[in-house]
């Protein structure tokens, strides 16, 4: 999360159009729904109308859409024509899902479109195309209003286009959610990124940073295994764990209090329940777990267990490394499990 100092830093850099800024930030414009570069012509926003980001993945993935006039996906007089087509593809729309034949029709390789785009972007064009889908379905949950055609078409290319890309991510279009059970969703920014949370009124199912990969299919599993419709809104686990999470970062709270409601197979909820047990500071090795939990040949199978906790910082996964000290995978990705350690570890020795 980006300081309100650096952030006053930021927005003084936009009006001056200072060229040394091109690539260090990005700022979203909540009246236009775009995100530019610093040095864009357009007329500059209001401070509280900005939004600052420093990737334009993260804009993306807040449903900002880039700027036509500065263009900030690309890089003055180097954007190739394949680049230059790709994003065009995706503006003209943004909630489609691409796949190999889609790189056809355009005439396109697919492995192109992804060295080029992990070239100027540092993602690939199927990260771009999915934070772009994802951003759009997020940005009403983020809000957390209510589901009207009124405000569904403000901010989006049209409202059908919202009903797809909020279907393909929660199962069901917003119209049809009082026909099932009800799952709210929420947005909760973070030190780290934000993060989703779903709950239902008496307990969390699901905590994890937007952009983690595979998500979209972790929320369609959770969808089908309960039932259950998931639509925009707050519950009373979704405001507890905002304010445990804001504490957690602050260095201030180590044990979560929030209900939770596990779901997994007997083998996985045993080992969720040992990585519980590892204290906030510390570190186990998937070995360690697998002897804890008395399965001491079952380290690929706690590793797998690991990887599909849904319920990210509160089941501190993070906390499982190699045995050589190696940090291994994490789905929110290895800066912010290194970073999390580090956090941890400050955080258990300023109590001594």
């Amino acid at each position: 999360m980006i300081s309100v100092e650096l952030q006053r830093e930021y927005y003084q850099a936009l009006i001056e159009k200072r060229t040394e800024y091109d690539g260090v930030f990005y700022v979203g414009v909540k009246t236009t729904g775009v995100f530019c570069r610093p040095t864009c012509p357009a007329r500059k926003p209001k401070f509280e109308n900005c939004e600052f980001y420093e990737t334009a993945q993260q804009a993306l993935l807040a449903s900002f859409r880039p700027c036509k006039r500065c263009q900030p996906l690309t890089y003055p007089n180097s954007i190739s024509d394949v680049v230059k087509k790709l994003v065009e593809a995706v503006e003209s729309n943004p909630e489609k899902r691409w796949k190999d034949k889609d790189f056809q029709e355009l005439s396109i390789d697919a492995s192109t479109a992804r060295r080029q785009f992990k070239k100027r972007f540092g993602m690939t064009f199927v990260e771009y195309a999915r934070a772009r889908r994802m951003g759009l379905a997020m940005k009403h949950i983020r809000s957390g209003s209510m589901v009207m055609d009124a405000q569904l078409t403000t901010g989006y290319e049209s409202s059908s286009g919202f009903r797809d890309a909020f279907s393909r991510i929660m199962g069901t279009a917003p119209a049809m959610s009082h026909q099932h059970q009800i799952l709210k969703a929420a947005w909760v920014d973070t030190k780290l990124g934000p993060m989703i949370g779903i709950s239902d009124e008496e307990a969390l199912y699901l905590l994890e940073f937007v952009d983690r990969r595979g998500l979209e299919k972790e929320v369609e599993r959770m969808r089908e295994k309960t039932k259950a419709a998931i639509i925009p809104g707050t519950t009373e686990p979704l405001r507890s764990i905002e304010k445990e999470l804001n504490a957690y970062f602050e260095g201030a709270l180590s044990i979560f209090q929030t209900p939770l409601k596990i779901t997994g197979t007997p083998f996985q909820e045993n080992v969720w329940r040992e990585l519980q047990r590892i204290p906030c500071g510390q570190t186990r090795s998937y070995t360690e777990i697998a002897e804890n939990i008395c399965s001491p040949a079952a380290v690929r199978a706690v590793a797998r267990a690991n990887g599909c906790n849904q319920l990210a910082i509160i089941i501190p996964c993070h906390r499982v490394i190699r045995t050589n000290g190696d940090l291994a995978g994490y789905a929110g990705g290895l800066t912010r499990k290194k970073w999390l350690i580090e956090h941890e570890r400050k955080v258990n020795e300023g109590k001594k």
